[in-house]
């Protein structure tokens, strides 16, 4: 779920706006990758999205719910 949250921040950046991109991509880095295990899971995954988890990425990369 978390993984499928993460990659819908890059998708609602616009995945051909290279310079939304590379910010998303900066702010993923600074976070997730550079906190890793240093920190709860829940908080580093705020501090990247700025919010909780929704499962609703992962339904709709399952196809189990419609793109909106």
């Amino acid at each position: 779920m978390l993984s499928a949250d993460a990659f819908a921040a890059f998708e609602e950046a616009g995945l051909d706006n290279d310079t939304a991109i590379v910010e998303t991509g900066h702010r993923f880095r600074d976070t997730v990758l550079a906190l890793g295990g240093s920190q709860h899971p829940m908080k580093v995954f705020k501090a990247f999205r700025g919010r909780e988890p929704s499962t609703q990425a992962l339904l709709r990369h399952s196809g189990l719910v419609s793109a909106a």
